[in-house]
């Protein structure tokens, strides 16, 4: 079975039991949401995965949290999403987007750039990122934010890295602010298609390189290290398991943009960062996703 079919997994919880079971189904899934289907009431909590997920695995663990939590085991609804560009497909027609000085439009947008704009023509497509997700519009917004503080030179090793780069849109949004080169990283092949694509289409295509492969591991991504910059649009558990690479392949002084977590996840995500050394910058929540920015000190902190 092909890697880039997507499935869903659902199951409808009382409310006081969904991050447990988002938890339990999410440890199998690429992304993860709850949604309130009735105020004070039940709970939608929905995960999507490439490849067919492990049915009775999950239907195991389901039906033993329910009893630890003491209630009926819910029905858990598996199923693989059609065959269409369905990205697309529910996004058709998305409204242009302001986060801080980005303009993220798509190529039907008739309308002009609001003036000291930059531009990102992002269509929606078949990999992650247009600028509507709480995640991508947080982590836009803290690299504006960081624009207009830092500065990353432009010649020499590194550049920055995004790691998990889905459409691309963080990578063309550092490419174009800062004009530096971009190593944009994704283990489905999709999405680095997509990403040249847009990069093409934003004039930066010189400036990007696109490669698939499993995270730090990639040949790529240890050719051009350290990196005065990193972003990272993930989910909690990979953000928090990969802090020790995040941090072998930045540069001292160097940021990172952490996203893809819910915002009682970023404690977790802030403590395995600050245990590499790292240090909380600021925090942007949107809804109920938080973005977070994160320093590795310029000076190795002795032990006193």
């Amino acid at each position: 079975m092909s890697p880039t079919k997507l499935w869903r997994i659902a199951l409808v919880v009382p409310e006081a039991h969904a991050p447990a079971f988002a938890d339990a189904v999410g440890d199998h899934a690429d992304a993860v949401s709850t949604f309130e289907l009735e105020e004070g009431g039940n709970w939608l909590v929905e995960a999507t995965l490439y490849g067919q997920p492990d049915e009775a695995r999950l239907n195991a663990r389901v039906a033993v949290l329910a009893e630890a939590m003491g209630i009926p085991e819910p029905a858990l609804a598996i199923e693989e999403l059609p065959a269409i560009d369905w990205v697309s497909h529910s996004y058709q027609g998305f409204p242009p987007i302001q986060a801080g000085r980005f303009f993220v439009h798509g190529s039907h947008h008739e309308g002009v750039v609001p003036a000291g704009s930059i531009p990102l023509l992002v269509d929606a497509a078949t990999a992650f990122g247009t600028g509507e997700h709480g995640s991508t519009k947080g982590c836009l917004l803290a690299l504006d934010r960081l624009a207009r503080r830092m500065a990353l030179p432009r010649g020499g090793r590194g550049g920055a890295l995004d790691m998990g780069c889905g459409s691309g849109i963080l990578a063309l949004a550092v490419a174009k602010r800062w004009g530096i080169p971009v190593t944009a990283v994704d283990i489905d092949p999709e999405a680095v298609r997509v990403t040249r694509v847009n990069a093409a289409l934003n004039g930066v295509k010189a400036r990007i390189r696109a490669q698939g492969g499993d995270g730090y591991h990639t040949p790529v991504v240890g050719k051009h290290k350290p990196y005065g910059l990193i972003t990272a649009n993930i989910l909690a558990r990979p953000l928090a398991r990969m802090a020790p690479k995040l941090t072998r392949h930045l540069k001292r002084g160097g940021v990172c943009v952490l996203a893809g977590l819910l915002n009682r996840q970023e404690r977790h995500v802030i403590q395995a960062h600050r245990t590499q050394g790292l240090h909380l910058v600021s925090r942007i929540p949107i809804g109920e996703w938080t973005t977070l920015v994160m320093k590795r000190p310029k000076r190795k902190v002795g032990k006193g």
